[in-house]
């Protein structure tokens, strides 16, 4: 059967089992048509459904406040200098994220700064960096090998201790 088709092939440039040209055009005008008219079924559904829900909208809460508040033409600031004058007070809480920076670089500045944590003990508060170096100079105090077992028997005896001063459990 392939030795048929080999034989009477003609030169016309083309197979004449392929899909023609005219074909295609056709489908691809067919489906600009139904893209069109999709469109403007879409447009005028959202159109319908926009006026529905305008006629059965909710009436406002008359004890509702009017702002005036319009995200769409004011700014951040306006916005919250706006909402700062009319919103019923006290006003908890305006940003958590906000708060929460604010706390952050509160910390931030708290364990970078020198203060005194109690000055009667002479416990002072001293920056992170400040102490690593102070570490890294002087070392972590280390015990001698013998004095291991007896900082293990301090412990038992201030326990032993702690244990006689504590009354007696009533029976």
């Amino acid at each position: 059967m392939s030795e048929e088709k080999q034989g009477t092939a003609n030169n016309s440039g083309f197979e004449k089992e392929d899909m023609s040209p005219l074909g295609i055009f056709y489908f691809m005008a067919g489906l600009a048509i139904v893209v069109v008219v999709i469109y403007f079924i879409l447009v005028g559904m959202y159109r319908f459904l926009d006026a529905y829900d305008r006629t059965h909208q909710a009436p406002v809460n008359p004890m509702a406040i009017k702002t005036g508040i319009d995200p769409q033409t004011m700014s951040s600031k306006e916005i919250r200098d706006k909402a700062e004058a009319t919103f019923p007070k006290p006003v908890l809480e305006y940003s958590e994220q906000t708060q929460f920076v604010k706390e952050l670089a509160t910390q931030d500045e708290t364990l970078a700064s020198y203060d005194w944590v109690d000055q009667k003990a002479g416990i002072v508060r001293i920056p992170i960096d400040r102490a690593i170096d102070l570490v890294a100079e002087r070392g972590l105090p280390v015990l001698p090998p013998g004095a291991a077992a007896e900082a293990g028997g301090a412990k038992a005896v201030i326990k032993t201790k702690a244990a006689t001063n504590a009354p007696a459990p009533k029976q």
